[in-house]
């Protein structure tokens, strides 16, 4: 700010640093109202045989219904915990909070993930491929490490990395979500099994680039805004008037 005049002025640094913090929350808020409503789809669509006994659907899932409730508690809680994380104001205002929420979500993550595969391989039983199994597992295996390695960099205070495996774990773990959702919207989940894996398979491969994208997305921004200047060639010399030129 300047002095000019005798009146407080404002500089344009002030402004633009004001538009940036202003398009950073409200980005914020559209990927997470996004990410609410296709949850809220999810639930209805897929998982609402859950708070009703009576649902058709307890005929395929009821063989393994006790292990189904954790992997269900263990999900709810990285579902539900795991935007406050991304929250500023919670983390700057609330710290404890903070933690003790991140901590419950990798309880969470480390819960959910080897019975989420486990009740794949129980599946076998009733005609689930091999190879659907494998991919719970790769998924689970890429979602416990992820959190582990997010609540390390936590533990050790190397901030920058925690926060980069966090928001990793969060988009693996939105796998669950974005799976379900596609297929739902497309009708693609009546194709048959093949085209259940493949929709799942190409969310979890998209996972973490999709991740990075959004935690470098001001360096991709300011890179694509780089505008190259043509070079201004120099112009010759114009010897002064009365001197020779050697």
């Amino acid at each position: 700010m300047n002095l000019n005049g005798g009146k407080l002025r404002v500089t344009d640094g002030f402004f633009e640093s004001q538009k940036e913090f202003s398009m950073k929350v409200n980005a914020k808020y559209v990927v997470f109202s996004i990410i609410g409503l296709t949850s809220a789809y999810v639930m209805y669509h897929n998982e609402r045989f859950i708070v009703d006994s009576s649902h058709p659907a307890w005929q395929h899932y009821g063989p393994f219904k006790w292990w189904l409730l954790p992997h269900a508690v263990f999900g709810a809680i990285v579902l539900l915990f795991a935007p406050l994380q991304f929250s500023d104001r919670l983390r700057q205002r609330f710290t404890k909070t903070h933690r003790v929420l991140g901590r419950l979500y990798v309880v969470g993550a480390l819960g959910l993930a080897p019975l989420g595969a486990y009740i794949q391989y129980y599946q076998e039983r009733t005609g689930a491929p091999r190879s659907f199994t494998i991919l719970a597992a790769v998924d689970a295996a890429m979602l416990m490490g992820a959190a582990a390695l997010a609540f390390l960099f936590a533990v050790t205070r190397k901030i920058a990395l925690h926060r980069q495996w966090a928001t990793r774990s969060y988009a693996i773990a939105l796998v669950f979500i974005a799976g379900r959702f596609v297929m739902g919207i497309t009708g693609w989940e009546l194709m048959g099994i093949e085209m259940v894996q493949a929709i799942i398979w190409s969310c979890l491969a998209l996972s973490v680039p999709v991740a990075d994208v959004s935690l470098h997305w001001k360096e991709i921004r300011a890179a694509l805004s780089v505008r190259t200047k043509p070079a201004v060639a120099a112009s010759p010399a114009v010897p002064e008037p009365g001197v020779n030129a050697a």
